[in-house]
């Protein structure tokens, strides 16, 4: 069920109704409630992947009880294995088992050796890398001894599948979420307004910047041979805003909703866009896995308290899985060795720390050196989208060759007109917006709520793009 469909905006009033005016009296039964509307929104997609989420949930709760009251290190560490092995084995086998085989199949046709062997067509569950991740943290704690596992079985299979966030995250810790399941929630006007408020600014970013730019990104990717440098600037940059808002605005919609029944999720955006170099952006892109990968490969491999050479090992292992964990295919990968490469630098200078404040704190407009610096990282992760959007290496590659070898600056027209005015300036007014609020959650605080609220409104009935139906980014992954 996508968030922005009519089934989800006759699903969510109704949960609402529900929990809210029947259950409010028992926290029990609100879970339980919880729990039925998460399956039944998963299993909108296809039902045969609630099996998955139940043999995850049932296999890390019970590890969970053993941890705690086995002592002997090697049991404690053959439980932690056996939730490691299926859990990554069920995402290695549904997400990259193609993969794999066509991959090894390549290689011997370097070497001249032609095999053939037929490979399954195996869908991919929507959400699967971002539940296994939240259930393996949850061991991996217990394990560690950080957290003392459930014993209610209802709050932990909630937890797995709560339905905000279940297929596009945030992903959360067992340790923040979990225990929301656990005490008495009083329904409080201001945090559902809030909620509201998160949802509203969720869609615009989804159907009217994220969903405007695809039109022009399809066009110009797919077409890419033809076009010039003027062209390909504006569908990497639009394939920028697109992610951005896609991803960004799932994740305020997931917030929100968590909020209209109680819950607070972790923040998974933090204005991205107005990084200064590589390594502020992955303190402000996908928060909830970059957290994800430093607490749980990246310090236990040794983190950046060790030797140069060990640090850059850290940081290509990160980004090299980071970007395998989005996809299989070699772009992605591709597309973290990238990041690597933009990151070492810093690393190796300890400037990867430099910016920890929000840029232009307490101006109305950056600096010169703030601005360039924004202006380069911006390039800089642009480029390595190009990677993250093309269908292989060879597009990516030739995209950016053409990028740099075709220099026209020409307005050039497409099936779908010349780039669109209105895209571009609602690209301006989106960037305006989030400059003017990069210290807020979201824009509808402080002075003039309703004139902001409205106007957004108002440009989501205007320009939201609501035909040709466009899923999340993140739900494939």
């Amino acid at each position: 069920m996508f968030f922005n469909s009519i089934a989800f905006l006759l699903f969510l009033p109704t949960v609402f109704f529900l929990y809210w005016f029947l259950l409010k009296r028992s926290q029990k039964y609100q879970n339980i409630l919880l729990l039925v509307a998460s399956y039944f929104f998963y299993g909108w997609w296809d039902y045969r992947f609630l099996l998955l989420i139940a043999l995850s949930t049932l296999i890390d709760y019970s590890i969970g009880l053993k941890l705690e009251k086995e002592t002997v290190y090697k049991k404690r560490k053959y439980f932690l294995a056996v939730s490691l092995i299926f859990n990554l084995g069920m995402l290695g086998f549904f997400k990259y088992y193609n993969f794999f085989i066509e991959s090894w199949l390549d290689s011997w046709a370097i070497l001249g050796f032609k095999m053939h062997a037929s490979t399954m067509q195996i869908i991919l569950p929507v959400g699967i890398s971002f539940y296994t991740f939240q259930t393996l943290s949850y061991t991996i704690d217990v394990y560690r001894k950080k957290l003392k596992p459930t014993r209610n079985f209802i709050n932990f299979a909630t937890f797995v599948a709560f339905f905000p966030q279940l297929v596009a995250g945030p992903i959360e810790r067992a340790a923040n979420l979990l225990p929301q399941f656990s005490v008495k929630r009083t329904f409080n006007l201001e945090r559902a307004k809030s909620g509201i408020h998160l949802i509203i600014w969720g869609l615009f970013k989804k159907v009217v910047i994220a969903d405007g730019c695809a039109t022009y990104v399809n066009a110009i990717f797919d077409n890419y041979q033809d076009l010039n440098t003027l062209t390909l600037i504006i569908g990497a940059v639009y394939f920028a805003f697109q992610i951005y808002g896609d991803f960004s605005g799932y994740s305020d919609i997931a917030i929100g909703t968590a909020r209209l029944f109680g819950f607070e999720l972790m923040q998974n955006f933090n204005y991205p866009y107005f990084s200064r170099d590589v390594a502020e952006f992955w303190r402000r892109w996908h928060i909830s896995l970059s957290t994800w990968f430093r607490d749980y490969l990246y310090i236990p491999l040794g983190g950046s308290r060790t030797s140069t050479f060990k640090k850059v090992r850290n940081v290509f292992i990160i980004f090299l899985v980071s970007g395998f964990w989005h996809g299989a295919n070699w772009t992605f990968i591709i597309w973290g060795a990238l990041h690597a490469l933009f990151f070492i630098p810093l690393l190796i200078t300890n400037k990867n720390r430099k910016y920890t404040n929000q840029v232009a704190e307490h101006k109305a407009i950056p600096s010169f050196r703030e601005l360039i610096n924004m202006l380069i990282t911006f390039v800089l992760v642009t480029l390595a989208w190009v990677f993250f959007r093309a269908d292989s290496i060879t597009v990516a590659f030739n995209y950016i060759k053409r990028l740099f070898t075709n220099f026209s600056f020409n307005i050039e027209y497409l099936s779908i007109e010349n780039y669109s005015i209105e895209m571009l300036f609602l690209i301006g007014v989106f960037i305006f917006i989030e400059w003017l609020n990069k210290h807020t959650e979201h824009p509808f605080l402080g002075k003039f709520k309703w004139f902001k609220i409205i106007g957004v409104i108002l440009m989501l009935l205007i320009f939201g793009v609501y035909s040709n139906h466009q899923e999340f980014i993140y739900f494939q992954f």
